[in-house]
């Protein structure tokens, strides 16, 4: 037989295959009662841990086990891809498959450079600090990857007084093109809503920001890029005591808000840093998992953040979801540190 010919066979053999494994995947999935936000987490290599529904248990277990037969399929995929030099081929066949996924965040998590899983071997809980100093923060946590929560961290920002929906509302509105640096320039993340930008969100209805009953719950998140917003923002906070004096802040700033329910599905970040995170109002549940070449060693885990708190992690290294509380409406406001 021609080589080429043979190899032509050979790659259209292997991805017929595996594109077929994981619709299969996907149809028990469904089949199983997963809805198709969390089939689409599973199916991009996350795993739900937060409490969704009443019957959690049977949903994390089924969940566990896609997510584990997904990572066994995609370690598969990424081998053949490099032997037999199809990684283009399988990014566009997967790109464009309407039955696995709408993006090729798969990809993504063949690529990612492995943990060092001693940053979580003999961690059984999220460490709690109160009035830390910078040296022990440094030491222990700064450029460590072992997440901390710090107590009462944001004690003198004006913003636990004055950051809500209508102070974002009012100032985005007030602050010319910084709607449209966020559609351009930065990003947003609609989660289980129907919005599309942030102007969407800012236009919703008196009732439904104040989640009135019947009213449809909202939960997104955000990054600011316009220097106008951020001088106002950073008005209202400051750089958390606890960092070292030559840590060095993103200008980008994180914002995440809204009511009840499941806020972000699990997932890694792709970004440069480590970073912290300030509940401003509210309460949420982080849920953190090792990546899949920890598991032997680490160990899952949940840690609350209450109004005043900091959550300080580096999302590149632990899957996170977050799950947020009933009550105030969460918000959360954060950025990078070097």
């Amino acid at each position: 037989m021609n080589p080429v010919k043979q190899k032509m066979d050979t790659k259209r053999e292997v991805k017929q295959k595996l594109f077929d494994k994981f619709c299969e995947l996907r149809k028990e999935a469904t089949k199983r009662g997963l809805d198709a936000e969390v089939v689409h987490a599973v199916f991009q290599g996350k795993i739900v841990q937060v409490k969704i529904e009443n019957d959690t248990d049977r949903v994390n277990k089924v969940l566990w086990a896609l997510a584990t037969v997904f990572a066994i399929l995609s370690t598969i995929l990424g081998v053949l891809a490099y032997h037999y030099d199809i990684k283009e081929d399988i990014r566009l066949a997967f790109q464009n498959s309407r039955c696995i996924v709408e993006n090729n965040g798969f990809l993504i998590e063949i690529a990612r450079p492995k943990t060092n899983c001693q940053i979580c071997e003999h961690l059984l809980s999220v460490p709690i600090e109160t009035n830390i100093s910078t040296e022990k923060f440094l030491q222990k946590y700064a450029y460590t990857a072992v997440p901390v929560l710090v107590k009462d961290a944001t004690r003198h920002w004006t913003a636990m007084d004055t950051f809500s929906f209508r102070f974002f509302r009012d100032l985005y509105n007030s602050v010319n093109g910084s709607l449209d640096a966020v559609e351009e320039e930065c990003q947003f993340f609609p989660y289980k809503t129907e919005f599309e930008t942030l102007r969407d969100v800012l236009n919703m209805t008196e009732d439904r920001a104040d989640f009135k009953e019947g009213e449809k719950l909202w939960y997104v998140g955000w990054s600011n890029c316009h220097p106008g917003v951020s001088s106002v923002l950073r008005e209202h906070y400051q750089k958390p005591y606890f960092l070292p004096n030559d840590a060095e802040s993103s200008a980008l700033d994180w914002i995440f808000m809204g009511g009840t329910g499941l806020g972000a599905f699990i997932h890694l970040d792709y970004v440069q840093r480590p970073s912290w995170q300030a509940q401003i109002s509210g309460e949420k549940t982080w849920s953190l998992i090792p990546t899949p070449e920890c598991e032997h060693v680490c160990h899952s885990m949940n840690i609350t953040v209450q109004k005043g708190d900091i959550f300080v992690i580096d999302t590149n290294q632990w899957y996170h979801a977050t799950y947020i509380h009933p009550g105030e409406i969460s918000i959360t406001i954060g950025s990078e540190y070097d």
